[in-house]
């Protein structure tokens, strides 16, 4: 059975950064794009960053392109999301995602939620501004 443990969550001012991580546990992440979605209150969950099931391509929404990066590490079953100079439109709930099936779509795919099987249960990401 596949878990997905999110971390790394918490409240930071405007312009910090922080650093997500996801734990798999049941799977290895090397058979899975893994993604990175948010949630703010009384929004709809919405992508922010994806990794192939290769790691050999990542997928960013704009609105964080440049600021952050979503990473692995195959010997720890984890994925990370580095994210830096952040802004108060970022706070929200995040959420790591994976779909296990080791296979390459297109672009859009990795940018929609129903494309994946598994997601942990969030961290709370709070700005200050």
């Amino acid at each position: 059975q596949v878990q997905l443990v999110e971390s790394g969550g918490g409240l930071v001012a405007t312009g910090d950064s922080l650093k997500l991580s996801c734990a798999a546990s049941g799977r290895t992440i090397m058979s899975s794009a893994m993604g990175w979605f948010r949630q703010a209150p009384g929004k709809d969950r919405e992508f922010v960053a994806a990794l192939t099931y290769s790691g050999g391509t990542s997928y960013y929404a704009d609105s964080v392109k440049g600021r952050f990066a979503i990473s692995r590490d195959v010997a720890k079953n984890t994925v990370y999301l580095q994210m830096n100079r952040l802004k108060s439109e970022d706070t929200a709930v995040y959420y790591c995602a994976g779909d296990f099936r080791r296979t390459s779509y297109t672009s859009s795919y990795y940018m929609v939620p129903t494309s994946y099987a598994y997601w942990g249960q969030g961290t709370q990401v709070t700005v200050s501004s």
